[in-house]
């Protein structure tokens, strides 16, 4: 909005000291996340002490583990303070015309609202049960049906694939070496000369630590069948969206783990936008130059300021949880960047902790399933899942599980980092 003032006034040739700052992607990106603070660190207490006035708590299902009693009565839904983190700043600051901000935008409030849902029809069933005198237990089916949350994500993954396919305002610009300009290629002066880019309309993507390491996925089909490969595209795209998002909910389990470790892959999206969105950067690191991706950074900005200041409230002993709210957003934002800077096959290594433990319930389940009917008693390979809960009954705080999926986080966004130059 603030962007938009900024074009007008100079459209109308109009002068005001300061204002020609918010032509700087780097000048509006510091802004968001301060503003992120602001809003997460300053107005969460009072969103918090909202959650407590309507009795938005928690309930925690008797497990057995460490300090459960104390998260009892908790304010949960705290993810809004996480959304009003990222929307205000990115609607005030960033240029609302670009089809990215467009589409993160949209992905915030789409798994947002899911998560909503989930999370008011779980405080539902508790108030019914206390209406009707009934001691309530927090259930897996108390909240959205597990087949609406898939519908809402598989929705989003479709949008998504069919915009960075279709949209004419996206471009993965592949640079012309040919002696005529083709029609319709960018004329971009670099370096003292000029340089033809030309548009890329088919579903590629980068492969990390391959030299030629740009792949189109329609390779996947017979070459009689590849026209249809905007379709594998899709499914990929679906895929990643609800593993992700999925992801980012099994994980916020803990007091802060969930929140630090959004960050932490923030910071690293933040990096591969960059580069993408530098002519120059792109250029020396040999990856793909995406126009327009800049004012991505300022969203990425505001979405780290927001989790870190939801840190503030959200660490051990946690005063608020962000619940489905915020975890299931997270996670689509988070696969939303990965796709948008063409890095989702990085995904597995910057969300590592996600995977982790999205596979530690798998096999958890898997493994119960086929030992109880093998062996008329199911067994376990974890002692309990997900992971974080492994090591919980172990006898580790959860404070020192959540700062160690930190480490391994920052460990393995760093090694994500090197696919830039390794190859």
């Amino acid at each position: 909005m603030i962007y938009h003032i900024y074009q007008w006034m100079q459209q109308e040739h109009l002068r005001f000291p300061g204002i020609g700052l918010f032509q700087f992607i780097t000048f509006r990106s510091m802004l968001a996340v301060l503003l992120s603070l602001t809003i997460t660190m300053v107005y969460g207490k009072r969103i918090i002490n909202l959650l407590r006035k309507l009795q938005v708590g928690e309930s925690v299902r008797e497990l057995g583990l460490q300090g459960e009693e104390q998260k009892k009565g908790t304010p949960t839904m705290g993810g809004f303070i996480i959304l009003l983190g990222i929307l205000i700043p990115t609607l005030l600051f960033a240029n609302l015309d670009k089809v990215y901000i467009k589409l993160l935008l949209l992905s915030t409030i789409w798994l947002g609202l899911v998560g909503f849902v989930d999370d008011y029809l779980k405080l539902r069933a508790k108030r019914i049960a206390q209406q009707k005198g009934i001691a309530y237990k927090k259930g897996n089916d108390d909240g959205l049906a597990g087949w609406f949350k898939i519908l809402g994500q598989v929705g989003l993954g479709v949008i998504i694939s069919l915009t960075l396919l279709f949209n004419d305002n996206v471009k993965v610009m592949r640079e012309y070496k040919g002696q005529v300009k083709p029609v319709g290629a960018s004329e971009i002066k670099y370096q003292g000369g000029v340089r033809y880019f030309v548009k890329a309309n088919e579903p590629v993507t980068t492969i990390p630590f391959i030299k030629d390491h740009e792949f189109n996925y329609a390779k996947l089909l017979p070459a009689s069948m590849r026209q249809y490969g905007w379709v594998v595209y899709m499914v990929v795209i679906i895929f990643i969206v609800t593993a992700v998002s999925n992801g980012a909910n099994i994980t916020d389990g803990l007091d802060g783990l969930a929140t630090g470790v959004s960050a932490i892959i923030g910071a690293c999206l933040a990096l591969f936008a960059y580069a993408s969105g530098n002519l120059i950067l792109a250029d020396y690191l040999n990856i793909m130059y995406i126009p327009n991706l800049g004012e991505v950074s300022i969203f990425i900005a505001a979405l780290i300021g927001a989790c870190i200041g939801f840190l503030w409230y959200n660490t051990y002993p946690a005063q608020v949880f962000m619940g489905d709210t915020g975890s299931l957003a997270l996670g689509g934002i988070i696969a939303s960047l990965a796709i948008i800077v063409r890095k989702e096959l990085l995904i597995p290594i910057f969300c590592a902790v996600f995977l982790v433990e999205n596979l530690s319930v798998m096999i958890q389940v898997g493994y119960f399933k086929y030992t109880k009917k093998k062996y008329g008693e199911g067994r376990r390979v974890f002692l309990m899942s997900p992971l974080h809960h492994h090591y919980q009954k172990k006898g580790y705080h959860e404070s020192k599980i959540a700062v160690r999926f930190w480490i391994v986080t920052i460990l393995f966004v760093v090694f994500a980092i090197l696919s830039l130059k390794i190859r």
